[in-house]
């Protein structure tokens, strides 16, 4: 195997940007018909590295090579030409079209007049859903349908375009656990028909399971690649991060108080469908304790999560903060009461991304007498404040304070979130699968820090689909199934099969507010 070509060669590849060096010499070699993950912490440079092969940034230097010729990628369209497809970390999709016309764009069937055969490409695209086991509906819309299905509208979008060469970047950072198991069976079946798939990943169960060889960065230089069936765990995240990291949390029982947040009769609508997303939902958060809702995506979790923060109002039922009414409260008065949100989506929720990471880090309290005299911002005072939480929260960017956002790596984004809501000293910290798309090390970190919050007396309300996270981190949990609570428990007299049955629809408990 080793003689023949390889499917891929980057050999050498540099690439700056201002004030950091993505890609230090990097090599990387992709076999014909192999999974080969490309692992490194948040930053580490790897998603720069497949933006370079996928001709969305030119390397200052190195060589591609393509079946052992050298090739020019100038932009996606080249790599396109040359099979190589990519699904990046945050999809790109139109939202206003619908799944079939996000497959075709750019690719569009025309008959000899001009015009569309969409009869002919919907077949085509449900022969492959079909045949890989990725079910869609090509008529649904993108912005109502769930983050699952938006990926496999994007694997599809590589299918389409008979791709040989699949890029997926952070492609189970938005996966629950089951479309986790399907997506490595998808890309093993994939493998198997000869395709050669890079695979980059944070989570090393995933990589043990499904990649054949290993390719590990760190901060943007090449450490080494390693035969999957010869390695383990501990000596890949040592690699990774350069030092051992502790894959269990450290925490004492809960002492739980007063009650913090409480919810009762809570309907919230559905963008998606006729039925409410939310039905009916009543539960406490106290003081001192972090409850868990855990389930699989699409039961109404993102839902509960927006009337709660008042993204969305409610069809019926009260919230309380701090025995506060704030049913109806507008936004701002939420986190002025003492709300802190973490949102599971970073760019729609998170940031705004063509900001600087200090105006991102001050947005919730710009308008606090520190940062702000007479109507104007005191600009040294949240540049300090800044640069403390960037310290303090190992935030890396190019160009510290000044940096826009848009530039940082997914992890760091979600670091610089992390930091200030935390810092925002807040009476309840929602926090919506806080370490999607995080390292080993970045997630031992936000798990101590959350943990610290609850033993500050914080009242936590974490939404994972992550069952690890759910089990190590909760005090309680609660599951949602279409939209209500349909079991609670104590994650240290459960186990992860039984909440698998409860996620499934497949059993559930009479569970009182």
């Amino acid at each position: 195997m080793d003689n023949a070509p390889y499917a891929i060669e980057m050999l050498n590849i540099t690439k700056r940007f201002p004030g950091i060096v993505a890609n230090d010499n990097v090599t990387l070699k992709l076999r014909r018909g192999e999974i080969h993950a490309l692992l490194g912490e948040n930053g580490a440079g790897k998603s720069t590295l497949m933006s370079v092969l996928f001709g969305l940034y030119q390397p200052e230097e190195g060589t591609i090579r393509k079946d052992g010729k050298e090739v020019q990628i100038r932009d996606p369209n080249d790599a396109n030409d040359l099979g190589i497809g990519m699904v990046h970390q945050h999809f790109k999709l139109v939202e206003c079209f619908t799944v079939l016309d996000n497959i075709i764009l750019g690719v569009e069937p025309t008959d000899k007049a001009g015009f569309l055969k969409k009869e002919e490409a919907r077949k085509k695209v449900l022969e492959l859903s079909e045949r890989y086991g990725l079910k869609v509906d090509p008529d649904a819309v993108i912005e109502d349908i769930s983050v699952g299905m938006q990926q496999r509208t994007e694997i599809l979008k590589m299918l389409y375009r008979d791709n040989e060469i699949l890029i997926f970047d952070e492609p189970t950072a938005v996966l629950t656990p089951q479309e986790i198991q399907e997506l490595l069976k998808i890309m093993k079946n994939l493998a198997a028909e000869g395709k050669s798939i890079l695979f980059i990943s944070h989570k090393l169960n995933e990589i043990m399971e499904a990649a054949d060889r290993c390719t590990i960065l760190r901060k943007g230089k090449y450490v080494g690649t390693v035969d999957i069936a010869k390695t383990d765990k501990a000596e890949l995240s040592r690699m990774m991060v350069g030092r051992d990291v502790e894959f269990v949390v450290h925490k004492e029982p809960a002492h739980p108080g007063e009650t913090v947040l409480e919810v009762s009769g809570m309907t919230v609508a559905s963008k998606v469908h006729k039925n409410n997303a939310v039905k009916n939902v009543s539960f406490q958060v106290r003081a001192g304790e972090i409850v868990c809702i855990a389930g699989i995506d699409g039961n109404g979790q993102s839902e509960l999560v927006y009337g709660i923060s008042g993204l969305e109002p409610l069809v019926s039922g009260t919230l309380k903060l701090g025995g506060q009414d704030i049913t109806r409260a507008p936004i701002r008065r939420r986190n002025t009461a003492g709300m802190s949100h973490i949102p599971e989506d970073r760019h729609k929720h998170g940031l705004v991304l063509d900001y600087t990471l200090e105006d991102n880090i001050v947005l919730q309290r710009y308008f606090e007498p520190e940062f702000t005299k007479a109507g104007f911002l005191r600009r040294k005072n949240i540049r300090a404040y800044a640069q403390r939480l960037i310290d303090q929260y190992d935030v890396r960017s190019g160009q510290g304070p000044i940096t826009v956002a848009r530039s940082m790596s997914g992890g760091n984004q979600q670091k610089a979130i992390i930091a200030r809501e935390i810092d925002r000293d807040p009476r309840l910290l929602i926090a919506v699968q806080p370490t999607r798309g995080l390292d080993v090390g970045a997630i031992e970190y936000i798990h101590s820090q959350i943990v610290a919050q609850r033993d500050a007396g914080k009242a936590v309300l974490l939404v994972s689909l992550e069952l690890d996270e759910v089990m190590n981190v909760s005090d309680r949990i609660l599951v949602m199934y279409e939209g209500e609570i349909v079991g609670e428990f104590d994650p240290k007299k459960t186990t992860v099969e039984e909440l698998g049955l409860y996620m499934a629809g497949a059993k559930r408990m009479e569970v009182r507010g």
